[in-house]
């Protein structure tokens, strides 16, 4: 797969120029294990300069006029769209999922980028009732100013987008630190964003080593925000520095997703949504589901359907037939998924499909695991209490309604949870009862601009899409005027 050369030389992005450290780190494609090019590896006064040119652009950008951000944002979002295919084949390298996963995330990052450069327009305030003659409450909405970004390397392109578009649009200036993983997609999507117009210094792009950049951030009380999606150990720790300064900060965090299956259910439709969503991104999604939850009644008829799906997914970064699933990440998250699904075998789960790595041939020097089913789990096993980040489908049985809840509820994390059935009044009893931030109903996509996105507990704070997205990069200003003195109006009549 070839990529183009401006992509892949890249660069991190200070002041509206290119900064090109001396100091380089290879970009490997984990499909191949091989070097797809190299990125500067920066740091702390790299990362201060970044945070310097922010504060100085602050000023002029939060005065711009809504629209006139609004406008740069809409040239980025055509120009990701022009750009789509060069940009896919550079995510699809660095990142190792398929062309047509790389190029339909690149469809949903122009998306963000659009909306929010709509949304900028509708920033307003309101003027409350007065509690004294001649008395006006006013509440404006101010940009926070600096706000640092920390984007994951699972869909490198969108989390880009979807953090910078809301903050842009808010008038904040933006210092970003892409995944040490897949810089390269980051550097471009900001290239094209300064050839659009964006003035020096609005955003900045550092590399390096993260928790260097980000201690640089978090001691620095010019960033008067964070925001960060990753582990949710890393999160909690963000949260702890964050403190000193008092930084505004949102957090998107890890998962542990259950899919509810009820015995009404249509299961073409169950199993068609459960596959869907379980072997995107070979399994690397924050609100992918983790377990799947299966009334008695049906469980053996849903297990083969699942079965059949999954068996015929095709495994691979090019090869003919587009391939459906693509390599883990690296050598580390290969090992973590093996000795997962081991670890549940030898407490008594059984495979239908899968369970191994894939190593020979075309597989040889990448990541990959074979499309997994796992039967007879229980909830003692460790891949039904953590997140597995993997291309592996365990399936366990309930009851009742009272009871999956209960287990269902049971973990930390609150991100996502998806349920199916089609009583209209279970939808609603158990919609309600679910500790997540995010529950879909007879479906599994829950990522859209308009919709806020993000979960409870140790999945995190904060949301990001939709119009409270936007309010993360905001901060509110309350103005009590007296226009008379008091009384004056009543004491004339």
């Amino acid at each position: 797969m070839r990529v183009h050369s401006w992509m892949s030389e890249g660069s991190c992005w200070i002041n509206g120029r290119k900064d090109t450290s001396s100091h380089r780190r290879e970009v490997i494609n984990p499909a191949t294990g091989e070097s797809i090019g190299e990125m500067p590896w920066g740091n702390e006064e790299m990362a201060t300069r970044a945070v310097d040119a922010a504060w100085t652009a602050f000023p002029s950008w939060s005065k711009k006029l809504p629209h006139e951000r609004g406008e740069v944002l809409k040239k980025w979002a055509n120009a990701i769209r022009c750009h789509r295919d060069s940009l896919a084949e550079l995510l699809s390298c660095e990142q190792g999922k398929p062309i047509a996963e790389a190029t339909g995330e690149l469809g949903v990052a122009a998306d963000f980028v659009e909306w929010y450069g709509e949304e900028a327009k509708r920033v307003g305030g309101e003027i409350l009732a007065p509690s004294r003659h001649g008395q006006q409450i006013t509440v404006l909405y101010r940009p926070v100013g600096v706000a640092a970004l920390i984007t994951p390397w699972n869909y490198p392109a969108a989390m880009v987008t979807r953090k910078m578009a809301p903050a842009l649009a808010a008038g904040c200036t933006v210092v970003i630190k892409p995944a040490s993983d897949t810089p390269l997609i980051a550097s471009a999507l900001l290239s094209l964003l300064i050839e659009e117009g964006l003035p020096p210094g609005v955003a900045n792009l550092v590399t390096g080593e993260a928790a260097m950049v980000g201690r640089t951030w978090l001691k620095d009380d010019r960033v008067r925000k964070i925001s960060f999606t990753g582990s949710t150990d890393v999160g909690k720790e963000l949260m702890r520095q964050s403190a000193d300064h008092m930084k505004r900060i949102s957090l998107e965090l890890g998962g542990n997703a259950p899919a509810i299956v009820f015995d009404d259910a249509d299961l073409d439709r169950v199993a068609d949504a459960i596959v869907d969503n379980k072997f995107e991104n070979c399994g690397q999604m924050c609100n992918g589901i983790n377990l799947i939850y299966v009334q008695e009644p049906i469980r053996e008829e849903l297990e083969r359907r699942i079965h059949r799906r999954v068996s015929r997914i095709v495994v691979g970064q090019k090869i003919e037939g587009r391939p459906q699933i693509g390599p883990l990440i690296h050598r580390k998250a290969q090992e973590k998924v093996a000795t997962f699904v081991q670890e549940a075998i030898d407490q008594g789960a059984r495979l239908l499909c899968g369970g191994k790595k894939l190593t020979d041939g075309m597989y040889e020097k990448g990541y990959y695991y074979e499309p997994t089913v796992l039967v007879d789990v229980n909830d003692g096993m460790a891949l039904t209490k953590k997140e597995v980040f993997g291309p592996v489908a365990p399936i366990l049985s309930f009851q009742s309604e009272a009871e999956v809840v209960e287990r269902s509820n049971r973990t930390p994390y609150g991100l996502a949870a998806y349920l199916f059935t089609q009583d209209v009044h279970r939808i609603n009893r158990v919609s309600e009862a679910l500790d997540f931030g995010m529950v879909g109903v007879n479906g599994t996509s829950l990522s859209f601009p308009q919709a806020p996105f993000g979960g409870v507990k140790e999945s995190g704070v904060g949301r990001e899409g939709g119009r409270v997205g936007l309010e993360e990069f905001l901060e509110l200003k309350t103005l009590i005027t007296m226009l008379t003195e008091e009384n004056d109006i009543g004491s004339k009549e």
